[in-house]
């Protein structure tokens, strides 16, 4: 897996598609074409999570969907949202881009939960909490499969995918 300083300007311009010259006249440091390049990645997160909660199909194949979405930014972009997440500490911008993301999401899953039928109270049974829990599973489980091999992301994904359904009371 790649670190922060192990990850080269060259990297960040070449998935920004700059050259790294064109980089250096954009942004002033690595952390500000990092933070740059992650709000563009995560803003395509944004917009398929508000598609997830407004998403009229059966529950099941809502879930299915927003799994899938989710699966192929990580493929697109594992590399950036995984350095990107180990530097939100560091880098208040990512960390505020990324729990903003995150709470869309958590959106998106509750609507979804409440759809099929999960009650929608604040106890630790209610949909928003069950949400919160599940989207913190899909983002580590995608963080660790997208450092390991494309087939890592696929069956993470299927898991995601079954273990939302199950907290939905879909058969998976």
């Amino acid at each position: 897996m790649k670190s922060f300083d192990a990850l080269t300007t060259s990297d960040i311009a070449e998935r920004a598609g700059f050259s790294r010259a064109s980089m250096y006249f954009y942004f002033s440091s690595k952390q500000e074409a990092l933070v740059a390049l992650f709000a563009r990645t995560v803003e395509a997160l944004r917009e398929k999570s508000r598609a997830a909660a407004d998403d009229p199909a059966a529950p099941r194949d809502a879930i299915a969907t927003a799994v899938a979405r989710t699966r192929d930014r990580w493929r697109e972009h594992g590399l950036i949202m995984r350095v990107a997440l180990d530097q939100s500490s560091n880098i208040p911008e990512i960390g505020t881009l990324w729990t903003e993301t995150a709470e869309i999401f958590i959106d998106a899953i509750t609507a979804i939960l409440v759809r099929a039928g999960v009650a929608s109270h604040d106890g630790p049974d209610g949909a928003r909490a069950l949400a919160h829990a599940v989207c913190w599973m899909i983002e580590r489980t995608f963080y660790r499969a997208s450092a390991i091999s494309p087939e890592a992301l696929d069956q993470a994904a299927e898991t995601c995918r079954v273990v939302w359904s199950r907290v939905a009371g879909i058969e998976a």
